[in-house]
């Protein structure tokens, strides 16, 4: 269960999703009359004390969400309860709770992972959101059905005392000299790593499929998810990570790991950060006041220290290659998420 892509998401669960989103607003709206009734009574707790709450279900990356809830609580009043976990985690969650959901608001490593809960008529759009229209309009919906907050862009991370000359070509991780010596993060895991896939095959075509062959006859492994890929490369038990997620390889380095990371020159991949409310919230006003504050200025400087892109446009980063330093790939992100599930199943098979 933990295993399922953003395409597994969608398979077959329109209707039923249809009809537990039906279900669970009913249920809110009986127990709203519930809690009205005991406030009466002078029982339990009052409305508006028990509405100060708000759930959230982030892919991290844990430390910056640990700094904007800490700071969202100080600020709001709201306490905010958390669930952390790789984008596959997080659908497979939400799967799991339908009958009952949980979750207000989502916090995704992958665009076409929020994409598809749009399609599905899973998301409450905010248009309204204060600061919508500073964010990087490739990045998110133009009816406030979800908002990239923040993004990473993929690229080679590699161990600075194994590789003295860094590639500069993705086509160059299939040369002898490293073969074994390659980790690459499991799609079926990571929703940044089946960006990096779908992205690259949306702008080279099927031929794209002759570079992750040649990966394959080089030795390169599938390695779990994002962090997992990372850590035998700053140990030095792999030289090098394709697909690497270059927030967690600048926060690596800072703490004075022997590892950098290199954008090859024939352009990469950007994966935003998307952030939507849920339809089936039982907490709409809570939601939207996160979303309102994850688009701040503070916000935003929390995600700039923790050596992210900005999803504002007006917002640099001071500890990393900005969005204009990154050659970039032409994506389609629309080819990207139709085609997510078969490129997961056709890339996992080839690595195994």
């Amino acid at each position: 269960m933990f295993n399922m892509t953003r395409n597994k998401w969608k398979k077959g669960s329109a209707l039923i999703l249809a009809l537990t989103l039906g279900a669970a607003l009913a249920g809110c709206g009986s127990n709203k009359a519930a809690e009205d009734t005991a406030a009466a009574a002078g029982e339990g707790k009052p409305a508006e004390t028990a509405d100060k709450t708000l759930t959230v279900y982030t892919a991290g990356p844990e430390g910056l969400a640990n700094n904007l809830i800490k700071e969202f609580e100080s600020q709001s009043g709201i306490k905010v309860e958390t669930f952390q976990g790789t984008t596959g985690k997080i659908l497979a969650r939400l799967e799991a709770e339908k009958s009952n959901p949980v979750a207000d608001v989502v916090i995704l490593a992958s665009l076409p992972s929020a994409q598809g809960l749009k399609k599905e008529g899973l998301t409450l759009a905010y248009p309204e959101a204060k600061n919508a229209d500073k964010l990087n309009k490739d990045w998110s919906d133009p009816e406030g059905n979800y908002f990239s907050t923040s993004a990473s862009a993929l690229g080679i991370a590699y161990n600075t005392k194994l590789v003295t000359t860094p590639p500069t070509s993705w086509s160059d991780l299939a040369k002898p000299e490293y073969k074994d010596q390659i980790n690459i993060p499991d799609p079926s895991l990571s929703g940044s790593a089946l960006d990096f896939i779908t992205g690259y095959l949306s702008d080279k075509g099927d031929g794209g499929w002759s570079l992750f062959e040649s990966y394959k006859a080089n030795g390169v492994a599938m390695a779990g998810a994002n962090q997992e890929a990372l850590d035998p490369v700053i140990t030095g038990a792999k030289s090098m990570v394709a697909g690497a997620v270059d927030y967690m390889t600048y926060k690596a380095k800072a703490k004075g790991e022997p590892i950098d990371i290199v954008y090859p020159q024939e352009g990469t991949v950007i994966s935003p950060r998307p952030a939507a409310i849920l339809k089936s919230t039982k907490h709409e006003e809570n939601a939207k006041a996160f979303i309102d504050y994850l688009l701040s200025d503070s916000a935003q400087k929390l995600v700039s220290d923790a050596a992210l892109l900005p999803g504002r446009t007006d917002v640099k980063a001071e500890n990393r290659a900005n969005l204009g330093d990154i050659p970039l790939l032409k994506t389609d992100w629309t080819w990207m998420g139709e085609h997510g599930s078969e490129v997961t199943d056709k890339f996992t098979k080839l690595l195994k």
